[in-house]
């Protein structure tokens, strides 16, 4: 069966019409998700990366939508290219309305195996990087025109085992986001986050094999009962750009099916398949070009 030749959002078509919005890591995964629904609903959508290459596939995939999609190629670690980016986009562009500060990684290993450099990495992508980003989008345009930023973190309540490096970073990018919230109110910027839980994304595909019986057993640790997918994500993130959440600042959107309220010793009953497809619970597959990760593959899908 063929999927669908367009993004089937649950949102108001023509929402972000007029507006250019930045989503970083938009060559996959999450951001090549939100970038295809933002493209969607309107919006002028400027994909973020740091290999062109991947842009364009995903500029291309958004074109033959009937959406519109511009690339720039970047490290968001390096603060000087951060600059010159946000700089063309507003030459380009004129300004920028919103950002999905989506781009970030992180690899497995404790605590004590982490080195410095290792570290720091980590720190830089999924900190640093977001809010060089941020600060620019801020002081080139959102400062004198107003905008909407969204910031993806990750499911770090209660920690990160064997994540420690990403799990520090996210709580910084959550802290953050509530600084910029309320700093930039006085010129009309809202400032929040998404927090994904266990999302069923190619992001997932970074991991060593050998992860590959960890993460498939991951659903089982959720009350829902399934993975989340990329779909699920990029409604939440499309929504606090939206003008339904004009007076929604300084927050984290959790999107993880309960997942933190797990605890040792508290007792949990997962759905069954039939529960998982009530409505109310059941998975939303808007994404119409949406893959399931290879790691899945071999074992069943994700929410089987």
């Amino acid at each position: 069966m063929n999927a669908p030749s367009r993004y089937r959002s649950v949102f108001s078509p023509g929402l972000f019409a007029g507006q250019v919005i930045l989503v970083t890591g938009g060559g996959s995964g999450i951001g090549r998700c939100t970038a295809h629904e933002l493209a969607s609903l309107g919006a002028q959508v400027v994909l973020a990366g740091r290999k062109a290459e991947k842009l364009r596939q995903v500029q291309a995939e958004i074109a033959d939508a009937g959406g519109k999609a511009g690339i720039q190629a970047f490290d968001i670690r390096q603060e000087e290219a951060v600059r010159a980016a946000i700089a063309d986009i507003v030459a380009t562009h004129g300004r920028v309305n919103g950002l999905v500060n989506n781009a970030g990684g992180q690899y497995i290993t404790p605590l004590a195996a982490i080195s410095a450099k290792g570290w720091e990495a980590v720190i830089h992508t999924n900190l640093t990087g977001g809010f060089l980003v941020a600060r620019e989008c801020f002081v080139q345009s959102m400062q004198a025109h107003g905008g909407a930023i969204v910031n993806i973190v990750a499911d770090m309540w209660g920690s990160m085992p064997h994540m420690g490096h990403s799990g520090a970073a996210r709580a910084g990018m959550v802290s953050f986001t509530e600084t910029a919230a309320l700093e930039w109110a006085a010129s009309g910027v809202r400032v929040n986050a998404v927090a994904p839980g266990y999302i069923a994304s190619s992001g997932m595909d970074h991991y060593p094999p050998e992860a590959g019986d960890m993460l498939r057993a991951m659903r089982g640790t959720v009350p829902a009962g399934r993975f989340g997918n990329e779909a699920e994500t990029s409604a939440a993130i499309a929504f606090l750009l939206s003008p339904a959440a004009s007076f929604i600042s300084g927050s984290v959107l959790r999107v993880d099916g309960a997942r933190p309220q797990v605890r040792m010793g508290w007792p949990m009953t997962l759905p069954d398949a039939q529960v998982r497809q009530r409505s109310a619970v059941r998975p939303f597959d808007g994404f119409h070009l949406a893959e399931t990760p290879r790691v899945f593959q071999d074992s069943g899908k994700a929410n089987d």
